[in-house]
């Protein structure tokens, strides 16, 4: 059985930075403990799990912003910011309660958020494409004041109603697929021919999308790598087996099933953004085993 591993498999850049954020403070004894990261670092169990042997805690916000800083004003000595951003509020918060922070945005998604905040400056009205309960896409929403539109399926796109008067933007979470984002930016753009489109979807994320196509179809069977908590690596999935049927994911090696590679002379493995290293190496071990 030949196997073939995208070139892109893995830890995205953005994932990679914040994660060399978190190795680094925790080996640093000039940071203030204890450290606490706002939620998962990365939407993945293994990594979150190093994370807390580092001695890294996590922290979720239950309720008003306000109540959770005065909850942790003094159990927290520093407190982590995940590469999915957040919105701008806690920033003035960590000010006011002198809590110190440590910002592993991605840097692509702050880029999204300050157009978001540009753009509501302007008076323009904001139209952003992503899952409205995605971490990423509170936060730019957020940045936009809350009043930017928030478009997540086709039945949104088509009760989409905006002012023709007022200048539009268009902006798109940045893992979102690709060519839903192109569909409904064409869509406003033919409802609303002044409206400025911005590409925020994240080069890396272009690169994956538009690969994992290929690989489905060059391939008998193909696997995804992710956490069923990581949007992007269930997108690769859902455009895999859009193209092709016998398209698997998996959270680590232990969940491949050799019935899926019956009669398989190819198979194909890529993974999402958050997924490290270590699990791609452990699936690829596995496949060799199976197709021996």
């Amino acid at each position: 059985m030949e196997i073939t591993l995208s070139q892109y498999a893995g830890f995205c850049e953005g994932v990679e930075r914040a994660y060399d954020i978190v190795e680094k403070i925790a080996k640093d004894p000039k940071v203030k403990r204890p450290i606490f990261v706002l939620g998962s670092l990365v939407h993945n169990e293994d990594v979150v799990e190093k994370i807390e042997k580092m001695g890294i805690q996590k922290v979720h916000v239950e309720g008003p912003l306000e109540d959770f800083f005065e909850k942790i004003k003094d159990e927290v000595g520093t407190l982590v910011i995940t590469s999915h951003g957040i919105g701008p509020r806690l920033y003035e918060l960590a000010k006011e309660y002198e809590v110190p922070l440590v910002d592993a945005t991605c840097p692509r998604v702050i880029k999204v958020q300050r157009l978001a905040k540009t753009f509501f400056d302007r008076d323009t009205q904001i139209v952003l494409i992503g899952e409205k309960n995605h971490k990423e896409v509170r936060g730019i929403f957020e940045w936009a004041q809350k009043i930017a539109v928030l478009i997540e399926s086709d039945e949104d796109l088509c009760g989409l109603v905006l002012d023709p008067k007022k200048k539009i933007a268009v902006l798109s979470q940045t893992t979102q697929d690709q060519e839903f984002v192109d569909r409904a930016a064409a869509q406003i753009s033919r409802k609303y021919p002044k409206a400025e489109v911005v590409d925020s979807i994240c080069l890396t994320t272009h690169h994956r999308q538009t690969e994992i196509k290929q690989l489905a179809q060059e391939n008998d069977v193909v696997i995804v790598i992710g956490s069923p908590e990581s949007a992007n690596s269930k997108r690769l999935w859902e455009i895999a087996k859009r193209v092709n049927e016998s398209s698997y994911f998996v959270q680590r090696a232990s969940e491949l099933e050799s019935k899926w590679f019956a009669n398989c002379k190819k198979v194909a493995v890529t993974a999402g953004a958050s997924t490290p290293g270590w699990i791609i190496d452990e699936v690829i071990a596995k496949l060799e085993t199976l197709s021996t």
